[in-house]
Parts: C-alpha cells; structure tokens; sequence
C-alpha cells in the first residue's frame, strides 16, 4: 500500500506545472512581456523516482519500452534467489542429519546418496550463489537508476541531420610491402 502511495506521489511530482522561462534572443523587444513555456526535466527527479519505484524514473522519461525489462530482470533475480535458497537450505539440513547421525531424517534422500564432506561442498556452493545473485540485483537495481539519470540527462540532447556517422570495408595502401591490408573505414560528420 505504501508503494502505491509513494509512486502517487511521484506521478503527481512528475506532472507539476512547467517552469516559465523567458526568452533570451535579441529578435523580440523587450517591452514585449512574452515567455516561452518550457518542461523542465530533471535528472534527479528520474534518479529519485527510479530509486523509490524502479522504472519509474524511465517512465518519466518517456523511456516506457524499458520497463518490462526492468522487471524481467528483477524476476529472473528473484527466481534465482529462491532457487538458491532451497537448494542451500537442504544441502545445509542434510549435513546437519549427516553429522547428528540421523539417517532417516527429512532429507535422507540426499544424505543417503552423498558423503558428509560432499554435502557440504554443495552447501557452500549455494551458499556463494545465492551471495552472487544478491550482488547481481543489487547491481541491477544500480544500473536502472543510472539508466533514468543518464537518459534525463540527454532528454533535451539535440540530434540533427548532420551528426552521422558511416561505417565501410577499405583496402589499405601498401607502404612497406607489396601486400594490400583490408579494414575499416570510420567516418563521422557533425
């Protein structure tokens, strides 16, 4: 419920009326109060709102289409936390029956099958895991924020028809041999 409240908050944050800035040319006279009505964007804003709910910042954005895989992400993680967890959590209570001498306890089945110094082994192995899939959300949850702060920051970035750039296949002049080179030809216009 708190979530839904705190995402309110931020839509609402997000859709303030836009800051009145005026007009900075010599065209217009300046007896003339005429302003121009600009949308500020602001990357904090994205980062702050990507913080709180993620993917809320790349909604602000305008970036909708990242969403669904911010979220794939966080399922895929999600996943993998549960599926390391149980597995660490049986390989854990199986070493436990093992040492204790219970050979009919809950988890026979994998004491029965593996040695006491194997079921240990798989235990650390999930154990390290499950430590590396936290770190992985963790970092995700980084790049998502920095994703909504990088893309606030080049919301107004200017693309015009003259920035390009080509790339071609290109036959090197020989200078010291009498072998011709093939590459890369990489041109930029701006």
């Amino acid at each position: 419920m708190r979530l839904v409240i705190l995402a309110v908050v931020f839509l609402w944050l997000a859709v303030l009326p836009a800051k009145t800035v005026k007009a900075q040319t010599d065209s217009i006279p300046k007896e003339k109060p005429d302003s121009i009505v600009e949308k500020e964007h602001s990357a904090t804003k994205a980062s702050i709102m990507s913080a709180c709910l993620p993917g809320l910042g790349q909604i602000y954005n305008h970036k909708i289409w990242k969403v669904p895989i911010i979220y794939a992400g966080f399922g895929v993680m999600a996943y993998l936390i549960v599926f390391n967890t149980n597995l660490y959590l049986d390989y854990k209570c199986a070493y436990i029956e093992s040492v204790n001498g219970n050979h009919n306890g809950n988890y026979a089945y994998l004491e029965n099958y593996y040695s006491a110094t194997q079921l240990a082994s798989a235990r650390e192995y999930y154990r390290r895991n499950l430590e590396l899939t936290c770190l992985v959300s963790v970092l995700w949850y980084a790049l998502q924020i920095l994703d909504a702060t990088v893309d606030a920051h080049l919301y107004s970035f200017n693309i015009n028809k003259t920035l390009s750039m080509k790339v071609e296949p290109t036959m090197l002049v020989p200078v010291a041999s009498t072998n011709f080179t093939g590459g890369l030809k990489l041109s930029l216009h701006f």
